[in-house]
C-alpha cells in the first residue's frame, strides 16, 4: 500500500511541511486515489464500519467538536500519521467540519492560526470552515486544547 496520497488526488491538501491529508464528504462516492490507511470521521453519530483504521470524533453539522480535548488529540494524531500514512479527514459534506479540522491540522503544521482558514480555503475548498464559531475555533487552536507539538 502507498504511504501517502498524490498531491493531485481529489481533495488532497498539501501542508507547508509537505504532508498530505485528504478531506472529503462522506455523502459522495470514494474519490480516485483509493482508501486511506487512517481516517478521522467528524460526525454527530457513529460512522459505519470501514476496512481501514478509523477514529470517530463526535461533531454535529455546523457546530464544534463535542469534546475539545479529544478533538485536539484526534487532530494531532491525524497530523502525526500524515507524515507516513494516507490520512483522510471527512464529514458529511466535506466543507465545514472537515475544513475546520484541516485548518487546525494546518496550525499544527506551522500555519499561523489567524491564516489557517485562508490557507485551507485557498488549497482545499473555497467554502471550507462554514460558520463564525468554526473560524473562532481555528483562531484559538490549539490554545483551547493545550500546547501544540513543534512542526517537523
Amino acid at each position: 500500500m502507498l504511504s501517502s496520497w498524490e498531491p493531485t488526488d481529489p481533495g488532497v491538501l498539501r501542508l507547508p511541511s509537505g504532508r498530505l491529508v485528504r478531506g472529503r464528504g462522506l455523502r459522495r462516492p470514494m474519490p480516485e486515489g483509493g482508501p486511506p490507511t487512517f481516517a478521522l470521521y467528524l460526525l454527530g453519530h457513529q460512522p459505519p464500519p470501514v476496512d481501514w483504521e478509523a477514529r470517530w470524533l463526535r461533531w454535529r453539522d455546523f457546530w464544534l467538536p463535542a469534546d475539545r480535548e479529544e478533538a485536539g488529540l484526534a487532530l494531532r494524531e491525524a497530523w502525526t500519521r500524515a507524515a507516513t500514512e494516507r490520512v483522510e479527514v471527512a464529514c458529511g459534506g466535506g466543507q465545514g467540519r472537515t475544513g475546520t479540522a484541516l485548518a487546525c491540522i494546518a496550525v499544527l503544521d506551522g500555519v499561523p492560526a489567524d491564516q489557517a482558514v485562508g490557507y485551507v480555503r485557498q488549497h482545499y475548498a473555497p467554502r471550507a470552515v462554514e460558520t463564525p464559531w468554526q473560524r473562532r475555533y481555528v483562531a484559538r487552536f490549539p490554545h483551547d486544547v493545550g500546547a501544540a507539538p513543534e512542526p517537523d
